[in-house]
């Protein structure tokens, strides 16, 4: 099936500005058509209403003009064939085919027609019989929300999400034309942080000169617009809130200009050469705070941060925890540290490629993970020797209770440790592997519980991997107690790091 929202999502509302009149009604199609051309990062679609006048209206009503939307429907009545009509036509102009039903009977026609997406107008967005049968079809659907409680908007998504329905939620207000007082605009932010699993929306009334709002919508996150056009002739006049043609294309161009200026999504943006550059001349370089002899360690106590930085020097910026540095000729007081100079050792490659295999632990095991998540590589006797001895801690909670997730990679043990303070329960969720008490030792398995009292020498490891929920009272940097005395002098036997959740979708660098 092809994606209809793959690029931003522009829809041409006609209501009943085609007068009743087929061949304004092409005419209208046309003329748009004219105005898309320049416009090939969008998509368009022109949207029809339905009703099935005979039914939609009271029988002891048909006749009575005193009701303005009767009048209205009536005046501009097209039958179904001239509908069918204008469809191929913005079929022929490359257009998307939207409709709004507003009865069970126009869902049929809908479907008849062949449209490729169904509209949900506000005031049916609680018409659940009409929702019932809307859900029946296999359209992607669209629901304007003016005058809809959230409570009710709740509800609406729910029930499309539960039947597994592409749905599309647009902001909208009811007041025609929408003056810039009572845009709110800021109800996009809520239904894209409530509603994170939906496409959020703009459906506009506002009047057509107003382009700031197009923009802010945009900015704001929407993928899918709404806009009521027309075209005025001595014959038929436009409404206060629809668009023509030349207002159109302003409006089109200033959402341009926002997506130019709101640039990529999702994703940290490319960082130019020039930019690069003329940060580099503003960072602190690196200088001998005293005099550093060849073979001698550099460390932050020998070197001090200053500008202007030279061609080769380190940089403030370049420090890593991850560096050791070492000097491999003389470097005087207040001389600039040149890489030249130096012989550098970087871990951190050692530390991706470990964060790597723990991203590919916690995919295979489908654990759901925080968005932020806090953890430590313990390598109790170095990074080096990590995958023989070690573990990876996620820290979920430490306040009067405890919750860490403790990740073991194959091979992977952790050495015989004590705790006095605290009481630490596992409960593995995910893998098998040993846990050795006092002098005994059993196996573990995904599901089991094991629970290690204070003063209770363990250790546990895997050959396969695995992971264990720990559940404990709460925990203190000091209460571990290795059984092996060059495990407290081994410098650096923690690495912290932090990630967001997206870690586990993009590439580890």
């Amino acid at each position: 099936m092809i994606d209809l929202f793959i690029k931003p999502l522009f829809i041409f509302e006609m209501a009943n500005n085609h007068m009743g009149d087929i061949n304004h009604g092409k005419t209208i199609i046309r003329e748009f058509a004219k105005v898309i051309k320049k416009y090939r990062e969008f998509s368009f679609a022109f949207k029809f209403q339905y009703r099935n006048l005979d039914t939609f209206i009271h029988p002891d009503y048909k006749n009575n003009k005193d009701y303005k939307y009767i009048k209205r429907f009536s005046e501009t009545r097209i039958e179904k064939e001239a509908f069918k009509q204008l469809k191929d036509e913005l079929i022929r102009f490359g257009f998307i085919a939207v409709c709004t039903a507003f009865d069970e009977a126009s869902v049929d026609l809908v479907e008849e027609h062949d449209y490729h997406i169904i509209k949900i107008a506000s005031c049916s967005i609680t018409d659940w019989p009409l929702l019932e049968r809307i859900a029946k079809t296999d359209k992607p659907i669209i629901g304007s929300t003016a005058g809809a409680s959230l409570e009710d908007i709740d509800k609406v998504v729910s029930f499309f999400e539960h039947r597994q329905k592409q749905f599309t939620l647009m902001h909208c207000v009811g007041s025609y034309p929408t003056t810039d007082n009572l845009l709110e605009l800021n109800q996009i932010d809520l239904f894209k942080s409530r509603y994170p699993k939906i496409r959020i929306g703009y459906s506009t009334h506002e009047e057509p000169d107003n382009l700031e709002a197009i923009k802010i919508a945009v900015a704001k996150g929407a993928t899918v617009f709404e806009r009521h056009v027309g075209i005025q002739n001595e014959k038929y006049k436009l409404n206060a809130y629809s668009s023509a043609p030349e207002q159109i294309s302003k409006w089109l161009s200033a959402a341009k200009e926002a997506y130019v200026m709101c640039g990529v999504s999702n994703r940290r943006r490319e960082i130019s050469q020039k930019e690069q550059s003329d940060l580099r001349g503003l960072q602190r370089g690196i200088f001998a705070k005293t005099d550093i002899k060849s073979g001698e360690k550099i460390n932050g106590e020998k070197v001090f941060y200053a500008i202007p930085n030279f061609q080769g020097q380190l940089v403030a910026n370049s420090m890593s925890k991850y560096l050791d540095i070492m000097a491999q000729k003389d470097i005087s007081t207040n001389q600039p540290i040149l890489a030249e100079d130096l012989q550098i050792s970087n871990s951190r490659d050692k530390v991706l490629n470990i964060i790597k295999d723990i991203k590919e632990l916690v995919l295979e095991s489908g654990i759901k993970l925080q968005n932020k998540i806090d953890f430590e590589l313990s390598h109790h006797y170095g990074i080096d020797q990590f995958y023989q001895y070690g573990c990876t801690i996620m820290n979920i909670i430490n306040r009067e209770y405890c919750k860490k997730l403790i990740l073991l990679l194959a091979g992977q043990g952790n050495p015989t440790h004590t705790h006095k303070v605290k009481e630490e329960t596992f409960h593995i969720l995910y893998g098998n592997g040993w846990i050795k008490l006092n002098d005994e030792t059993r196996d573990f398995a995904a599901g089991d519980l094991l629970t290690v009292e204070r003063n209770v020498p363990h250790s546990f490891g895997t050959k396969t991997g695995a992971i264990l929920e720990e559940v404990s009272t709460t925990h203190i940097k000091a209460d571990s107690y290795y059984d092996d005395p060059l495990i407290d002098k081994t410098e650096n036997r923690k690495t912290y790091m932090t990630f967001w959740i997206d870690w586990l979708e993009q590439p580890i660098k």
